[in-house]
C-alpha cells in the first residue's frame, strides 16, 4: 500500500471524520486518497477532508488486514509481572490519524504505572496498567479514539487484566515535548 495512492471504495465504508471523530459512512465507489496506514488504521482524504478507517474496513479499499502494519498480540504463557518497556512499545503503535507520528514520540504519554495483582496466597493473578496521557489540544475530538486505541493495544499484553488510560491536561502539551524523531518527521528542525 502506498501513501498518496488513490483508490475507489469497493463498498460502503464506516469511518470517523478527523479531527471531530464523528462517525459517517463513505459510499462505495467514492475515490479516496490514502494519507497514512499506521497502527492498524488508515487515514484517507475524502473530498478534501480526512477520515480514519479501521483495519476491519480495509477490504473496502481493496486491502486485507495483513496489509496494515499493526501491533502484535503477545504470546500466552505463565502469568508474569508486565514489563514497563512492553507497555511503552505498545503505546508506540498508537498513531495520531492526522500525522505519521506515534503518541509516545509526540510526547503525549506522561506516565505508565503497572500494579501486579495477587491473591491472598501471594499468587500473581494479573496486572493493572494505568497510563496518563494528554492531547495536542484539549478539545481534540479524536481524544476518546486515541484512548481506546491505547487501551486495546495494552490489553494485548499477556498478564494484563485491567487498563486505565487517563486524559490529563496538566502540564499542558507543547511542541517541546516531542522527540527529536517526531520533530524530524514533521520538518520542525
Amino acid at each position: 500500500m502506498h501513501e498518496g495512492q488513490w483508490v475507489y471504495l469497493e463498498r460502503d465504508c464506516d469511518a470517523l471524520m478527523v479531527p471531530s471523530a464523528v462517525p459517517f459512512t463513505i459510499p462505495g465507489g467514492t475515490e479516496v486518497q490514502i494519507v497514512q496506514a499506521l497502527g492498524g488504521h488508515i487515514t484517507v482524504n475524502v473530498r478534501g477532508n480526512l477520515a480514519r478507517i479501521d483495519k476491519n474496513e480495509a477490504d473496502a479499499l481493496g486491502l486485507s488486514k495483513e496489509d496494515l502494519p499493526d501491533h502484535k498480540k503477545h504470546p500466552e504463557g505463565p502469568l508474569t509481572i508486565v514489563d514497563e518497556e512492553a507497555v511503552w512499545a505498545q503505546l508506540k503503535t498508537v498513531y495520531d490519524p492526522e500525522i505519521p507520528v506515534n503518541i509516545v514520540a509526540l510526547g503525549l504519554v506522561y506516565h505508565v504505572k503497572i500494579t501486579p495483582i495477587y491473591t491472598e496466597d501471594n499468587d500473581l493473578i494479573g496486572n493493572d496498567v494505568h497510563v496518563q496521557m494528554t492531547l495536542t489540544a484539549p478539545a481534540c475530538g479524536m481524544g476518546p479514539v486515541l484512548v481506546a486505541d491505547a487501551e486495546a493495544k495494552i490489553r494485548d499484553l499477556h498478564s494484563v487484566t485491567d487498563v486505565t488510560v487517563e486524559l490529563v491536561f496538566d502540564p499542558p502539551w507543547d511542541r517541546s515535548m516531542m522527540s527529536e524523531e517526531a520533530k524530524l518527521e514533521l520538518g520542525m528542525f
